[in-house]
């Protein structure tokens, strides 16, 4: 078998190349008409590494460009530097073999509630368990999500009415209290979801504060693990060591 080691750096840039360039057509359907530069420009809005790395793949294109003979893809006349290589293959393995949430980063100790709970025992959950969102079912099917902000701002807007607030905690359901919440704030993913793909749903909506992952991505499945806003870092950072 030969090794990196034993390839040439050309070689072994031009492998990664065609790996990003065969993956990011099959994963979202690009033309084999498009050009190299054009189809990273278009996956952008599609893939976190893609915009992430945008403009170090579009150099990256011209790159390959200039080391190889335009008539003939096997003859190569210059040797790219080997931190340009090692970047390539990494922006090519985090494309065609993302890591998984499942394996690297989500919480598995998912906490939910069921729809008829009174409020006062949501509060109780959510200050001993340090969770701000928990998951509300019923009929075995996600309803929505308890958060602790959107709760806060029901206290006050009760307390500014001069209701009475104990009354209220204790005989309000948490299912009439997230159907007043405003906004969709969390999704609902499949378990194999992948750290980009994660990144990518709080990236394209940034009032995302939870995922919720279950086996196939259906409301109508057990949480099996969660994602929040404070995993974005931790995300970031697998990506940047990967």
């Amino acid at each position: 078998m030969t090794t990196n080691e034993e390839k040439s750096n050309a070689t072994r840039f031009i492998n990664a190349y065609n790996l990003i360039d065969h993956e990011l057509r099959v994963q979202h359907d690009f033309r084999r008409s498009m050009s190299f530069s054009e189809m990273i420009r278009k996956a952008v809005s599609l893939n976190f590494i893609v915009r992430k790395y945008e403009d170090k793949l579009i150099d990256y294109g011209r790159l390959r460009n200039a080391i190889i003979h335009k008539s003939n893809d096997e003859f190569i006349i210059a040797d790219p530097h080997n931190s340009v290589v090692e970047e390539m293959e990494k922006i090519a393995d985090l494309i065609s073999a993302p890591p998984k949430v499942w394996d690297k980063v989500c919480k598995k100790d998912v906490v939910t509630v069921q729809y008829d709970v009174p409020l006062k025992r949501v509060i109780e959950l959510i200050y001993t368990t340090s969770f701000s969102n928990l998951p509300v079912y019923k009929n075995n099917g996600l309803i929505g999500v308890a958060n602790g902000q959107k709760i806060l701002d029901v206290l006050g807007e009760q307390i500014t009415k001069g209701v009475d607030i104990n009354e209220f905690l204790n005989q309000t359901k948490i299912e009439d209290i997230i159907k007043s919440f405003k906004g969709k704030f969390f999704e609902v993913k499949p378990r194999d979801i992948t750290i980009e793909q994660a990144l990518d749903v709080f990236y394209q909506n940034r009032k995302i504060l939870l995922i919720v992952l279950t086996e196939s991505g259906s409301m109508n499945e057990i949480p099996l693990g969660v994602l929040t806003t404070g995993d974005i870092m931790d995300m970031n950072s697998i990506l940047e060591n990967f």
